[in-house]
């Protein structure tokens, strides 16, 4: 019996430049895993649009006439159970970085990525890795840093660490997360299965509350234990 075929991944693309967003959806098109199913020029046309199409990822640009797209990722991601977000976007700025991951942002990705390094970067985050542009890396430690700084060592509730609920397996995982390591590569270093991962990741994104890996990263990282 063949293989069932892998269902294509949808994709919404929020773009306020048109052309900008015509030649990236003609670039998608281009590889047979990958369907736009539609495209939006604004945070509201997209939220509808969303909420219509229920797509699997969207690509979003932070940069929007009216609500930013860092502003609009709550809802977006309210509008679409387990959609995942990869902001897509001119800024550098630090503090858009740092919002976007707090919001919940799978990755953030530079306009300036070449296409085969975006397609890549799509079927990461489908793959549940969160993915980060190579130029943003020293910012996004910068941020926390500066976030650490700012709530202070003695303010409440900072006195238990977050890490404090993972067991020592969790925490293992945690440091391959925050290596940026994929499930395979964690599997590898610890001798255990990819599947077995898996679930480990789950457990630690519970456990310390958040939405994504880049998430759990920065935790690791404000924590010490990267």
């Amino acid at each position: 019996m063949l293989p069932h075929p892998v269902p294509a991944t949808r994709i919404l693309v929020v773009d306020d430049h048109t052309l900008f967003r015509r030649g990236l959806i003609a670039l998608l098109a281009r590889d047979s895993q990958l369907k736009v199913v539609g495209d939006a020029a604004d945070a509201g046309e997209a939220l509808r649009r969303a909420k219509e199409l229920q797509p699997d990822l969207i690509l979003l640009d932070n940069h929007l006439p009216g609500v930013s797209g860092v502003d609009a990722l709550p809802a977006l991601r309210d509008a679409v159970a387990g959609v995942r977000v990869l902001m897509l976007t001119v800024s550098e700025d630090e503090q858009d970085l740092a919002a976007a991951l707090r919001g919940g942002a799978c990755g953030y990705l530079l306009k300036t990525i070449e296409g085969d390094a975006l397609v890549h970067a799509i079927a990461r985050a489908m793959r549940g890795e969160s993915v980060v542009a190579p130029e943003m890396t020293g910012k996004l430690f910068a941020a926390v840093r500066d976030a650490a700084s700012a709530g202070g060592r003695d303010a409440p509730g900072r006195n238990v660490s977050p890490l404090a609920t993972l067991s020592p397996r969790e925490q293992e995982i945690l440091r391959g997360i925050a290596r940026g390591s994929s499930n395979k590569e964690i599997g590898r270093d610890l001798g255990i299965a990819e599947t077995t991962v898996k679930i480990h990741v789950q457990h630690v994104l519970r456990k310390l509350d958040v939405a994504s890996r880049v998430q759990a990263a920065v935790i690791a990282t404000e924590q010490g234990l990267a």
